[in-house]
């Protein structure tokens, strides 16, 4: 059993902006390990486990709070631990087989590090009912891809992390994506959307379904796009793409538009990366007028999507047909089509 003063396997970060990251990160994880004895089990991507366990149990330390960091090989001994130790002891533990066997015979808090492409799948996914999901793909910059409501309030992680995970990514999308412009053009065209009218792309990225927008509306419509992540709309501006679209910082859940300002709302791959699924249909649904018509795509299917992330589909998931269509008719949505091919993923629904 690891004591305080044990030594924390501090990856070498290179920079003072992925230390920083790096404890914005452990900052919120700390605050999120529930008061009184606890167990944290860190779970998930093969070797990566330990590193960020590590250095979550230097930054509980670091608050004040009494920490146990357990060893591989400590005693898994139900309830060894809460007696050696005071009643607000945070015990960390990581790896399958302290998720097996927690400690205390019970896990309080379970973070799951999301795998990466070509990681051995061979114990499945195992994040779907995790408290906490952590990207750590690049091991100097860390980013939380969710936190279970019951934790913290959403705006307190949601924003910040989401920023950091695309801005790292945004001067390299589309030389990464740029082979799908012809899909997102191809579902644009599909979804007939209405000449002359508002249309807005929400999460619009890098804006690559704006050209195919602005041409769908004519020079008498209108284009917007809105994107959480200012690195994002820099370069969709340096593509040129703000001379088809109002470009807009803006939080999806949150759009700084009037009730019914929308004839069409065009989304690629935003509801994946919101805390709800319902809450962001809803605010999609408030500025959309009657009649109006959502359009949500990706340009892989769920399938293939799961895959590349390292995950299973499972039933329930949120954007399984029954699951979507039972979350949009909460909201004021009606499912028209759904399609979910290997190649794409495109669901047309109509405002109430």
């Amino acid at each position: 059993m690891a004591g305080d003063g044990a030594p924390v396997s501090v990856w070498p970060a290179t920079t003072d902006e992925q230390e920083d990251r790096w404890a914005e990160v452990l900052d919120c994880l700390a605050g999120t390990v529930p008061p009184g004895r606890v167990s944290v089990v860190v779970d998930g991507a093969e070797g990566r486990t330990r590193l960020l366990a590590d250095r979550l149990a230097a930054t509980v330390r670091g608050t004040g709070r009494p920490c146990v960091r357990l060893a591989e090989d400590a005693p898994a001994t139900a309830n060894e631990w809460s007696a050696e130790h005071g009643a607000q002891t945070a015990v960390i533990a990581d790896g399958a087989h302290w998720r097996a066997a927690p400690p205390g015979g019970r896990c309080d808090l379970l973070v799951w590090l999301r795998p990466s492409p070509g990681d051995d799948l061979s114990r499945g996914d195992h994040g779907h009912d995790a408290d906490v999901v952590v990207d750590l793909q690049d091991p100097n910059w860390p980013v939380i891809r969710h936190l279970a409501p019951h934790l913290a309030g959403h705006d307190r992680w949601y924003v910040a992390e989401n920023r950091a995970f695309f801005a790292a990514r945004a001067a390299t999308w589309d030389t990464k994506f740029g082979d799908d412009m012809p899909a997102y053009a191809a579902a644009v065209v599909e979804a007939d959307l209405p000449y002359g009218g508002v249309v807005l792309d929400v999460g619009c990225g890098t804006g690559r379904a704006l050209p195919a927008l602005r041409e769908a509306v004519g020079s008498e419509g209108s284009v917007i796009g809105l994107d959480l992540t200012p690195q994002m709309l820099a370069v969709a501006t340096s593509h040129g793409r703000a001379r088809q679209a109002a470009l807009v910082l803006a939080d999806a859940r949150r759009l700084p538009l009037p009730d019914g300002a929308a004839d069409a709302v065009f989304a690629a791959g935003l509801l994946m990366h919101l805390p709800s699924t319902e809450t962001g249909l809803a605010e999609l649904a408030r500025v959309t007028r009657s009649g109006g018509r959502l359009v949500l795509f990706h340009p892989s299917g769920r399938a293939a999507l799961a895959a590349r992330h390292g995950r299973t589909l499972r039933a329930d998931d949120a954007l399984a047909e029954g699951p979507l269509r039972r979350s949009m008719a909460v909201v004021g949505w009606e499912l028209d089509t759904y399609d979910d091919p290997p190649e794409r993923f495109f669901a047309v629904a109509s405002r109430r």
